[in-house]
């Protein structure tokens, strides 16, 4: 049975398929090869692609677009705060996810943005079986780069929800590199997948050759594409209109700037190939026209701040791969926003003048790429030799004693991956451990981004370090975490499977992070170090109060200088919380000096302290 490929996007989507040693790219029954990603009630009659975005104006509440914005993200989120203020429909908050709220079969239906994604999946599905004369259960379907496990799991959903079997998820600029590369006999060359669309970007640096497809690194911005810079630019365009006419206000008024909104999309489109633009519009707001000349260079202007963030990716993957501008064979371009000439120029600077690719179809190369995919995984002899190797794009690990992060899948590691590690407990006879799972690149979960968690209890009474919890972290070829914990002793297990209710950071805050992790490498190695210090204090003076039960013919006076000595030091760690390793180092030396004429009377020493890194923090 034949596999679809399908680029959901969050403005336009498009389904391909991979036949007779070719992709089709399939128009819909509009004649359109790409399908605008809206969604229309109308009394007891849904539309779905252009018929729904044509009714759009008279329909505003009705009219659902920009799904992928909301999919798999927390109602809280700013992003989706931010993007319920330009949307025409309703967003409610349902159990802490965004739903949307329509006027359907004479009665308020809520529909959660996966579903709504769904629909358009499924015209999609029925676009290819008409095409193909055949029914379709089996696709690849697309997804940002950095979209987080929530998100990912969404998009799956989605599929599912439309009646197909998801083979994969595939990231859309690793989607592309396979239109860029399938038909090209490419020995060794790294290419840059540069990939702005109208809701989202990505970035990612393959290396191609003999048919391998080995992602390097990915970055980008689940946040940023096209309808960012229409927002700006709506933005800017509604307040010429309430200072031209004192004392109306547009923005009181859907309608009014949804109009407005679909003029400006039309003008930036215009100034792609044109050096301006002229908006008119009849009877705009309280029946005033409005007319504006938008040059390209005040788009440019008005814009320049969020062209800049599509740079700061770049850099990102360029350092993480290792890679020098000049190693770089060719930069792809990718995503219906790559058409603007700003954006151009500025990536052909940043790589010295280099001249940028553009022999693959923007609009359709990553369901090209998609359709590739979904062929090979379903055993097409034509693409036996095809091997595609993707890549985490941020370190994940628990979080240990201390508050520290204890990394089990290091950033930018191939995919599918499966890491296991032992910890332990904190305290003596613990009944659980809290399993706190977290991504970032700093060494203490304070400055990194938690994913979720959950505890494993039932523990047996044990003292310290001895239980043994196996804990593994298991990604996905989608990219979806999966993490486990089990205890050796009784086979107790628990798992969870990653759903990061906060969303995923921001490309911007990622490289905020890391150059924080830079900057203050210094600071996190002295917080480590102190921690450390403390930690391994804390052991030794665990190892003397077990010293007091373990060694036989101690005399009474000496176990009262054990305790004695025990109890100094943890009144001592309780009066230094923060203290230098040097200074935690001679106190531990004078207590030692009081007690080791003991140890040398028994022949012994006290017992060594657990490897670093090696418990779990304590359940509350």
């Amino acid at each position: 049975m034949v596999a679809i490929g399908i680029d959901l996007g969050t403005t336009y989507s498009c389904v391909g398929v991979f036949r007779n040693g070719k992709v089709d790219i399939i128009a819909n029954d509009q004649g359109d090869r790409t399908t605008p990603s809206y969604v229309a009630f109308d009394g007891d009659k849904r539309f779905i692609g252009s018929p729904a975005k044509a009714q759009w104006a008279r329909n505003l509440k009705n009219t659902v677009y920009d799904a992928k914005r909301l999919i798999g993200r927390h109602y809280t989120d700013n992003t989706v705060q931010n993007d319920i203020n330009h949307m025409t429909f309703d967003v409610v908050n349902q159990q802490g996810q965004p739903a949307i709220a329509v006027q359907y079969m004479n009665a308020t239906k809520t529909y959660r943005p996966e579903e709504i994604s769904s629909m358009i999946l499924a015209y999609l599905k029925e676009v290819a079986e008409q095409y193909l004369g055949e029914p379709v259960k089996d696709a690849v379907i697309t997804v940002p780069a950095y979209f987080n496990d929530s998100q990912r799991q969404a998009t799956k959903d989605a599929g599912s929800i439309a009646g197909l079997n998801v083979l994969r998820i595939i990231n859309e600029p690793t989607a592309a590199a396979l239109a860029y590369g399938l038909d090209k006999s490419l020995k060794d060359e790294n290419i840059l997948i540069f990939d702005l669309g109208g809701g989202t970007f990505d970035v990612s640096i393959l290396n191609i050759g003999d048919g391998v497809f080995t992602v390097l690194a990915t970055g980008g911005n689940t946040h940023l594409g096209g309808e960012d810079f229409d927002n700006i630019v709506t933005e800017f365009l509604a307040n010429e209109f309430n200072r031209l006419n004192n004392g109306l206000d547009i923005k009181t008024s859907k309608r009014s700037m949804m109009r407005l909104q679909t003029a400006t999309e039309r003008a930036k489109r215009t100034l792609s190939a044109s050096t301006s633009a002229t908006i008119e519009i009849d009877g705009l707001f309280e029946a005033r026209d409005f007319t504006y000349a938008l040059t390209r260079a005040k788009f440019e202007q008005l814009c320049a701040n969020e062209f800049k963030k599509c740079l700061t990716p770049v850099e990102s993957v360029l350092r993480d791969s290792g890679l020098d501008k000049s190693k770089i064979h060719e930069i792809v371009m990718v995503g219906g926003s790559t058409r603007i000439p700003k954006i151009q120029t500025m990536i052909s600077d940043f790589f010295g003048g280099k001249k940028l690719n553009h022999s693959i179809h923007p609009d359709e190369a990553v369901a090209y790429g998609a359709a590739v995919q979904a062929a090979n995984l379903t055993g097409d002899s034509k693409l036996d030799n095809l091997l595609l190797i993707d890549v985490a794009p941020l370190s994940l690990g628990v979080e240990t004693e201390g508050g520290l992060v204890d990394v089990l899948i290091p950033r930018q590691t191939s995919v599918p991956t499966k890491k296991t590690k032992i910890y332990s407990t904190a305290s003596h006879n613990q009944p659980g451990v809290t399993i706190q799972v977290y991504e970032g690149e700093r060494p203490m979960t304070r400055d990194n981004n938690k994913l979720g968690e959950f505890t494993l209890d039932g523990l047996p009474p044990m003292p310290r370090g001895r239980p043994q919890i196996e804990v593994t972290f298991d990604m996905d070829t989608n990219g979806i975490l999966h993490v486990s914990a089990v205890e050796k002793s009784t086979g107790k297990e628990q798992k969870i499977q990653i759903r990061n209710e906060k969303g995923r950071l921001s490309q911007e805050d990622i490289d905020k992070k890391i150059r924080e992790a830079e900057q203050y490498k210094e600071q996190d190695q002295k917080n480590v170090a102190q921690r450390q210090a403390r930690q391994q204090f804390e052991q030794y003076l665990y190892s003397v109060e077990s010293s007091v039960e373990s060694m036989t013919g101690l005399s009474d006076e000496d176990k009262e200088t054990l305790r004695t000595v025990q109890k100094e030091g943890f009144e001592w760690l309780g009066q230094h919380p923060e203290v230098d390793p040097d200074e935690v180092q001679v106190f531990q030396k004078s207590l030692e000096a009081r007690i080791m004429p003991i140890y040398e009377r028994q022949g012994t020493t006290t017992r060594s302290a657990p490897e670093k890194g090696s418990v779990v923090e304590e359940v509350d």
